[in-house]
């Protein structure tokens, strides 16, 4: 969809957007995700100290490869808080999410890409409690020198597919 994201949330992407250009302007290669997480949480910890000024009131998830360490994931909250994460989530529910992945983050460090979407999506419905259908939600696999990869509606429904022939 071409929804425009609501207003804090366009803030920070604009602000995660604008320091990554900024670096690689200035040092001629792309920020580490670690770096540019890094720098969010500390822009965001700036404006706790001050009443007059807007947060950036949003949770971001950023997600790289990185040439050396491989897929990185940094979950970065409005209060200057950033770590690494192996499975997250952000949002409504998201402690129930996050409990569900430790649960499975055993596993999933030797699973397969279909295996790790395919638990994000069961992670999906046990948390919100219903079932969905392809065109109802985005997926995207991050891994090695493919990088990040939306999924088709169509393999969506395969692994939605795939789920509930497990549970039958």
């Amino acid at each position: 969809s071409n929804a425009r994201p609501p207003p804090p949330l366009q803030a920070l992407v604009q602000r995660i957007r604008y320091e990554a250009n900024d670096f690689q302007y200035k040092y001629g290669y792309p920020i580490p995700c670690s770096q540019l997480a890094k720098r969010i949480a500390d822009i965001a910890q700036v404006y706790t100290q001050s009443a007059s000024m807007r947060p950036l009131a949003a949770t971001a998830i950023l997600i790289s490869v990185d040439d050396e360490k491989g897929p990185q994931l940094f979950k970065v909250d409005p209060a200057g808080h950033y770590l690494p994460f192996f499975a997250t989530s952000a949002g409504v529910k998201e402690q129930e999410a996050v409990n569900y992945f430790e649960k499975k983050v055993d596993d999933l460090k030797t699973a397969e890409s279909d295996d790790v979407a395919r638990t994000a999506i069961m992670c999906l419905g046990s948390v919100l409690g219903s079932d969905f259908r392809g065109s109802e939600i985005e997926v995207a696999i991050v891994k090695g020198k493919e990088r990040f990869k939306k999924l088709t509606e169509d393999e969506v429904e395969g692994h939605l597919n795939a789920i509930a022939e497990m549970d039958a």
